[in-house]
């Protein structure tokens, strides 16, 4: 494989999903000495789990929803996930990527049937509180010293929430706002602590960091998408681009950064 792999200066991972962002990948490039785009091993699979990287972000003093972590559909039962939580809840798979398996519930039934999804796509499942507010959207980049896009993105979803279906079956399934009308001081929150967010993960390269803004200008990070999607329309590169960034010139320092960590 190495042999073949031989002509490639870097790679520029576009997965998504297990195996493909969860540092399965990166580190099959890192066992054959290939520089590549993005986050490393361990950024990776601290930001692909939700438990783990929720845990590390409210140890940093992030706010994050509050969650339950399952390793049993039984051992929460959802009278207690009420109490502990509120209504409505999400249920979803603590290790998947593009809202995989993610469900929004309001009673038992409807809890027992999310479980029993979530539990398919992973042996760890969380259960979050459903948190009222905006879904705002920050760029990241850099490795050493990264840096916020200074525009946001806010999603607007057609859904109940941004499924997977709104994602990638929906072509109208939520409108995509840049850049996002949120107040300058609370955004310029929003933008240190996407970057505090970024270094507490150990993460290079780039990520999105996604969050929730409430009416009150509080807000919560949601989670840290390593590989974002880099189509020139893709929420990512629009901010850059919004910012003054070019995609080509967005590519060439994505490439330069990869090469200074992996060379």
């Amino acid at each position: 494989l190495g042999a073949a792999l031989s002509g490639v200066d870097v790679f520029f991972p576009i997965t998504h999903g297990k195996l493909g962002e969860d540092g399965a990948l990166q580190g099959l490039l890192e066992l054959l000495g290939k520089p590549y785009v993005g986050c490393d091993v361990t950024g990776s699979a601290i930001c692909m789990d939700k438990d783990v990287s929720k845990r590390l972000l409210h140890a940093e003093g992030i706010p994050v929803s509050k969650s339950r972590t399952l390793w049993n559909p039984k051992s929460v039962p959802y009278d207690e996930a009420v109490a502990a939580l509120g209504t409505p809840l999400f249920v979803k798979p603590a290790r998947e990527g593009s809202s995989l398996g993610v469900s929004k519930v309001r009673n038992a039934e409807q809890y027992e049937e999310a479980l029993r999804v979530a539990f398919a796509l992973d042996r760890k499942v969380l259960v979050e509180e459903a948190v009222a507010g905006r879904e705002i959207e920050c760029a990241v980049l850099g490795n050493e010293r990264p840096e916020a896009a200074p525009v946001l993105g806010e999603i607007v979803p057609r859904h109940e929430f941004y499924s997977y279906e709104a994602k990638y079956v929906d072509e109208k399934g939520a409108e995509l706002i840049v850049p996002a009308p949120v107040d300058p001081k609370i955004a310029e929150q929003i933008r240190a602590v996407a970057v505090q967010a970024f270094q507490a993960t150990e993460c290079q390269g780039m990520a999105r960091v996604d969050f929730f803004l409430r009416e009150d200008g509080s807000f919560v990070l949601n989670e840290l998408n390593t590989l974002p999607g880099f189509t020139n329309i893709s929420m990512y590169p629009r901010l850059w681009i919004e910012s003054g960034v070019s995609y080509h010139e967005l590519l060439d320092r994505l490439i330069a950064l990869a090469l200074e960590t992996r060379q």
